[in-house]
């Protein structure tokens, strides 16, 4: 069982900057990929950017330029730097784990609400 713990939410202005980070357990971390979501209100969870064991990153085209997501192998830890919010960017923020290059997400931690203030 992996264990996905979120932490650095809060409240922002736009145009302000935060970094979530997520913390994940197990000895074989650095073979996971790891994604960061987010659902507004009414809307349906989205995936907002992933990252491959390899290094290798994807970034949803709303994000993109703006958010980047990062991992450090050594500290089990995978980061999610936003740079110029919007008020669109309000949402609760998971992180998740899965094992393997493809397929469903598996390991889920409970969220961390980001409010950006217009």
């Amino acid at each position: 069982q992996v264990q996905v713990v979120e932490s650095g939410g809060g409240l922002v202005q736009a145009g302000g900057s935060l970094t979530l980070s997520c913390a994940a357990s197990g000895r074989t971390f650095s073979t996971y990929c790891m994604g960061w979501f987010r659902q507004a209100p009414g809307k349906e969870r989205e995936l907002v950017a992933q990252i491959w064991s390899g290094g290798s990153t994807y970034h949803a085209d709303s994000v993109k330029g703006r958010f980047t997501i990062s991992r450090d192998n050594a500290k089990n830890m995978v980061y999610l730097r936003m740079n110029n919010l919007k008020p669109e960017d309000t949402a609760v923020y998971y992180c998740a784990a899965r094992r393997g290059v493809a397929g469903p997400y598996v390991y889920w931690g409970q969220g961390t609400q980001v409010t950006v203030s217009s």
